[in-house]
């Protein structure tokens, strides 16, 4: 009984190493959690107006609100949002916090040939029409 219990125990090892070797996920390299964290912090059109004036340069809360036409009080939570996604990041100056997008969201999308409107979210890039509402060149279709 001892050999037979042997030989089924080390079927069930077996197996079960086979289990295991199967369960255990190889990277994917599109991240879809990541990819549904930063497309979720992007289906706001306030927070692509904001994103769309970042590309241009850092801002502060006040500027943002004026270009943007958005409440002090939900441009402070949209860009929390953002901050927390990892698309944009603040930099403290006096009594205000400046504004901008991530060192790469941009750089990292005109290094591999797209255009500079693009950003790299890793999993996808999307192309915004920058400048002047309505203005701006576009490379596809408007979303």
């Amino acid at each position: 009984m001892g050999l037979a219990a042997g030989r089924l125990g080390g079927r069930i090892a077996g197996v079960c190493n086979q289990v295991i070797e199967a369960a255990v996920p190889k990277r994917d390299p599109l991240q879809p959690e990541r990819c549904a964290v930063l497309l979720a912090a992007l289906a706001a059109p306030e927070r692509l107006r904001i994103v769309r004036l970042l590309a241009d340069g850092e801002r502060n809360v006040t500027q943002i609100t004026e270009a943007a036409g958005i409440p002090p009080l939900n441009v402070s939570h949209h860009l929390t949002v953002l901050k927390s996604a990892g698309l944009i990041r603040g930099r403290k100056q006096g009594r205000f916090v400046w504004y901008g997008l991530r060192p790469g969201v941009l750089e990292e999308a005109v290094a591999a040939g797209v255009p500079g409107e693009a950003l790299n979210l890793g999993c996808c890039q999307i192309v915004l029409p920058l400048g002047e509402a309505g203005g701006g060149r576009r490379t596809g279709p408007a979303c």
